[in-house]
């Protein structure tokens, strides 16, 4: 037999879990893109992944005509300005259907190229003849061929086609119409959220759907997936007040008020916000900078976006008419539970810590955004971490290992400054014999997030000792 004569070692696989952690700062997006102009179009109401600025242009096209095209704000905003990644986009926009006849018409040529807008879809519908009309249509691929750029759709006259040298040609074609899109489609788009998980592998944490949110079926929708995306997971729903955008910083609380959105789920935002001839919903610029903010802090949301940047260089109303908000008015909007901007010290920055719970709730782990999405983060992780013990045998060591893993994380968390203290525990009381014997197990889990430090005051006094002694030998 053979003999092993020197040391060995060996390893084995670690008995303490890596806690999977949930998804911080991911955004679902719900709107209309172009994606008639799209390389590769996303599938019409269903979530999809998009990893970056090029990737979303692949999928879903891109125009600067941000009232037709709702995506596209928000992406501009996400990948190009704050440089975060990945999000989630639901394209409710249909080319199949939603669209319109555009009769033939004749178009000058210019360089051999005929441009539409990028509202033209090529499809069947769209025919090119000779001037006039008249006689057999262009051949696709041989006389003529479509592309996308820019805000146009434009149809090229080949090279050796029977079109090449035309000053004017006929075309006629199909065009994108969003006569149809209205609040309810977006609100039923959402039901497509509970899809990510299976579709996708993640679940967002930060639901948004700039220029629809003000409006109050969309928003009741959004604040119902928060609540519960797949009926487990936690999220934040970013909604604008643009209705009240017109009347001021009072007209604001008073709609806030008046609304169904004083929930620990919803962050309340307002007024809009510009950067040059850009005018963006202040919720797509929050999206951008929480996911920021996570980012630089390893994917953990325990740090508030309140004083942080934003890129922008004015408020301004729906009419595009600036508003100058004081110091004192932005407190008055935090005070009613909502978020805004204030260019105070150093430029714009988001100001505002409270969820749209407060002030009628004034329990901080329900008010406070940071403390609000620590609970939201926790929850989600232990969720996804422990999923795969499901209907394992239940005794006291499946008991104890659950609870020491959470209680490493929790170490972790709170020596990286993330929790000021957290722990797991396995009650008596809170497990009655009864439960166990339905295989139901509770575990408490106690955590204490940072709050922010959103007060900081000074008290200044005269110390006339110091007098006596700078004229003391």
């Amino acid at each position: 037999m053979p003999i092993n004569h020197g040391v060995y070692t060996s390893e084995k696989a670690t008995s303490v879990a890596n806690p999977i952690k949930a998804e911080s700062g991911v955004p679902i997006v719900f709107g209309t893109a172009p994606v008639q102009a799209a390389d590769s179009p996303a599938a019409v109401g269903m979530p999809t992944l998009v990893e970056g600025w090029s990737d979303f242009v692949k999928k879903f096209g891109y125009s600067d005509d941000w009232t037709t095209y709702t995506l596209c704000e928000f992406a501009y905003s996400h990948f190009k300005l704050f440089g975060v990644q990945p999000a989630i986009f639901v394209n409710v926009l249909n080319p199949a259907s939603m669209k319109t006849t555009v009769n033939a018409a004749d178009k000058t040529v210019s360089a051999h190229r005929v441009a539409l807008p990028i509202a033209a879809i090529n499809d069947a519908s769209l025919v090119v003849k000779a001037e006039g009309g008249g006689g057999d249509a262009y051949v696709k691929g041989t006389d003529y061929d479509v592309f996308y750029d820019g805000e146009y759709c434009y149809v090229e006259l080949l090279d050796g086609g029977a079109c090449y040298d035309a000053t004017k040609v006929s075309v006629a074609y199909s065009a994108i119409s969003i006569a149809s899109i209205n609040a309810a489609a977006i609100a039923t788009a959402m039901e497509n959220i509970e899809l990510c998980m299976t579709k996708l592998g993640l679940v967002p944490d930060l639901i948004v759907a700039p220029g629809w949110s003000s409006e109050a079926t969309v928003a009741a929708v959004m604040s119902t997936k928060a609540a519960g995306i797949n009926g487990m997971f936690q999220a934040k729903a970013l909604i604008d007040l643009t209705a009240a955008a017109n009347s001021g910083y009072t007209a604001a609380i008073s709609a806030k008020n008046a609304s169904a959105l004083s929930e620990k789920v919803n962050i309340v935002c307002w007024p809009l916000v510009k950067l040059g001839d850009k005018t963006f919903h202040l919720s797509t610029q929050l999206a951008g900078l929480m996911a920021q903010v996570d980012s630089n802090n390893g994917g953990s949301p325990y740090e508030s976006p309140s004083n942080k940047k934003l890129v922008i260089d004015a408020l301004v109303d729906a009419g595009g008419n600036e508003i100058n908000l004081t110091h004192a008015q932005a407190n008055v909007l935090n005070a009613a539970g909502i978020v805004t901007a204030i260019n105070f010290m150093g430029g714009f920055r988001a100001w505002g810590n409270y969820t749209a719970a407060y002030p009628n709730d004034t329990d901080v782990k329900d008010t406070f955004i940071p403390i609000s999405r620590m609970f939201d983060w926790v929850g989600n992780t232990v969720r996804r971490t422990f999923w795969s013990i499901l209907d394992a045998p239940m005794n006291r060591r499946l008991i104890d290992t659950v609870t020491d893993q959470v209680n490493v994380w929790m170490n972790a968390l709170t020596g990286a400054g993330q929790l000021l203290g957290g722990r797991a525990e396995y009650l008596e009381d809170e497990n009655p014999t009864a439960d166990l014997m339905q295989g139901i197990i509770r575990m408490h889990l106690y955590i204490t997030p940072p709050g922010p430090a959103q007060e900081l005051d000074y008290v200044l006094e005269y110390d006339a000792s110091y007098v006596t002694a700078a004229f003391s030998e």
